[in-house]
């Protein structure tokens, strides 16, 4: 698909302009990061309920929402890194590019100066 815009360039694709492949959000670190505190307020929730029903004990001395926080944290850990293993693979690439794309403009730069 091959569109002209009113300046006169040609764009293969929509996502030519944005400088993203086709299949990948342009948002993959803001993405992995929103999901991967879900996956940690889920974990928290369910910490909360099963410390609320007596499963798990409340506090570790007078520090029960730092307890709560805390195993929350631990049990999210493992979780994001199997669940989210996808987004996190989309996100590196997204990362590696960026910085790839620095590196040939420092380059290109030093280039110039040479």
């Amino acid at each position: 698909m091959t569109s002209t815009s009113e300046t006169g360039n040609t764009n293969t694709a929509p996502h030519a302009a944005s400088g993203t492949a086709p299949g990948r959000t342009p948002h993959a670190t803001l993405r992995y990061t929103a999901m991967r505190l879900g996956v940690f307020l889920a974990c928290f929730v369910v910490v909360a309920v099963l410390a609320y029903v007596g499963v798990l004990p409340e506090a570790v001395g007078r520090a029960n929402p730092l307890w709560l926080l805390i195993l929350a944290m631990v049990v999210s850990a493992p979780l994001s890194l199997v669940l989210l293993r996808r987004q996190r693979d989309e996100m590196s690439v997204q990362v590696a590019e960026r910085v790839d794309r620095a590196k040939r403009k420092l380059a290109a730069n030093q280039s110039q100066e040479d």
